[in-house]
């Protein structure tokens, strides 16, 4: 990264779907909606709407259809739907989305207990849904979970989260998010996922989903910009707490990966004061004070100019 000003990177909020699934409070359609176009406002382009999964299981994101039916069509904005599953596919398409994503894990453990099979049989399951998906027109996203640790089993070899990865890219999906479930991850280990995972897929094919339960968050997309990474999964306030570590920060903030990007001069096209505002309409409604270091300051430093 010798020459920031020439960068730019863009950023997936996922604090939608993959922020309020993990929640304690559960919100309505019409409140996910403001929030998403409170988000698209300030700039984002491509967003996390909602999930086509269990309602039983993910009460949550229960109203999705709702949700894509209400978002406005917006020019150079992209509402994308997490898909389990040829199901969740059909309703995605349904409701309108464009654009849905898929996920696998890098640990045979944590896909037996997230979706109830091995990671042969997840990856097999998603070739209907590529099929369906490309007729459709519709491009499709890989997620791959646990890249630099598991809950259950610890460490996960960067070999396997490149075979994964590029088992999806193989099959049509035309990014792979990376992604630190439990936040374990470090610098370092950033950095090895990432030389074994370009061996097999093009880096700008890839993209870095960094939890922030142990603070390495913005240490490791910082990693990841100097191996070429230009797309980062991040969650308004840090929406999205770590199920495994109670208490923890899940999702990184979008105000804190803002606020790196514009420390370093990287282009990324998002209004920071814009996002802290979004943060704080959600916040409010989820009764909970923001994850984002960057939001609380900014936040401290407006009442004080008051």
């Amino acid at each position: 990264m010798n020459s920031h000003l020439e960068l730019s990177v863009r950023l997936v909020e996922v604090g939608a779907r993959d922020g309020l699934q993990n929640e304690k409070r559960t919100l309505a359609p019409a409140i996910r909606v403001e929030l998403l176009k409170k988000l698209a406002n300030a700039g984002l382009r491509t967003l996390e709407a909602g999930a086509f999964v269990s309602e039983r299981w993910v009460p949550h994101m229960a109203g999705s259809g709702d949700v894509f039916k209400a978002l406005p069509d917006l020019p150079d904005v992209t509402w994308t739907a997490l898909v389990p599953n040829a199901r969740g596919l059909e309703e995605a398409l349904a409701a309108g989305c464009r654009e849905v994503a898929v996920f696998a894990a890098a640990s045979e453990a944590f896909s037996q207990k997230n979706i109830n099979c091995s990671i042969a049989e997840s990856l097999e399951r998603f070739e209907a849904v590529m099929v369906r998906a490309r007729d459709a027109g519709v491009r499709v996203r890989g997620y791959v979970s646990c890249v630099m640790g598991c809950p259950f089993t610890g460490h996960v070899k960067p070999e396997t989260v490149a075979a994964v990865s590029a088992a999806l890219y193989g099959m049509g999906c035309y990014e792979i998010s990376l992604g630190d479930t439990i936040g374990t991850g470090t610098p370092a280990a950033t950095k090895a996922l990432l030389d074994a995972c370009t061996q097999v897929v093009p880096v700008n094919a890839l993209a870095g989903h960094f939890h922030d339960t142990y603070g390495m968050a913005i240490a490791n997309i910082h990693t990841a910009l100097g191996m070429g990474v230009r797309v980062f999964d991040s969650s308004v306030a840090g929406l999205g707490g770590c199920p495994y570590s109670p208490g923890a920060t899940g999702n990184v903030a979008t105000e804190d990966v803002l606020y790196l990007l514009n420390g370093l001069g990287i282009k990324h096209g998002v209004d920071l004061d814009a996002v802290v505002d979004a943060g704080e309409f959600i916040d409010a409604h989820l009764g909970r004070e923001t994850a984002s270091r960057v939001a609380r300051a900014l936040l401290a430093k407006r009442r004080r100019e008051a």
